[in-house]
């Protein structure tokens, strides 16, 4: 387990011969217990391992399970599931990542698996502290924003960064987090007249 901050950690286990796209999701549980959560991965395709970002919430059953977990515990994987990838014949366009908080992971997984992509990351998230593994990505492509203090490399929502950005109407836009800021991103975007067919999204409970 690698700790982020107080709250959000990174766990790191087995692969086995499980084969995955990035962008795709897991079902994770304990072993010996009926509930599970979704959890998008964060690690490449090639790694021989897999990991996901995991943030503890007070109300989270799963997510305070994995806090506790320890080095041999046994976790429960089913997947992968998902379509939302990066189809090979557009590996030469141009990327625009946008998220929220924990919607990263998959971003992570886009970066590490395709290191030629031409992208820009937008993440959205409330404090610096929160931008989790900023360093795993170019920092000239990598835009953090954050909404309640100063440190960002621009201060306020990830939805007032991108209405002050053009963005060409053939770039692919991939919206990963909670619901209103893929909302509000998408109605951006349209009115910017990018292709309707090119923005993808993925909603974060």
């Amino acid at each position: 387990m690698r700790n982020l901050t107080e709250s959000t950690f990174v766990i790191r286990f087995e692969r086995g011969d499980l084969a995955f796209c990035a962008g795709q999701y897991v079902n994770l549980a304990p072993v010996n217990d009926e509930a599970q959560r979704s959890y998008s991965l964060y690690s490449a395709e090639h790694d021989d391992f897999l990991e996901i970002l995991v943030k503890e919430v007070d109300d989270g059953y799963i997510s305070k399970r994995l806090k506790m977990h320890q080095p041999g515990d046994q976790l429960r994987v089913e997947g992968p599931f998902g379509f939302f990838t990066i189809d090979e014949k557009d590996y030469d366009k141009s990327f625009l990542f946008v998220a929220s908080g924990t919607g990263l992971a998959p971003v992570h997984s886009f970066v590490a698996s395709y290191p030629a992509l031409d992208y820009i990351v937008l993440h959205g998230v409330r404090y610096a502290q929160e931008a989790y593994e900023k360093d795993d990505y170019d920092p000239d492509r990598h835009i953090l924003c954050t909404s309640r203090d100063s440190s960002g490399r621009f201060v306020g929502r990830v939805t007032d960064c991108l209405a002050g950005r053009v963005v060409a109407p053939e770039t692919h836009c991939y919206l990963c987090g909670n619901h209103q800021m893929i909302y509000d991103i998408y109605e951006l975007l349209r009115a910017g007249d990018v292709h309707e067919e090119n923005i993808h999204t993925e909603v974060y409970f």
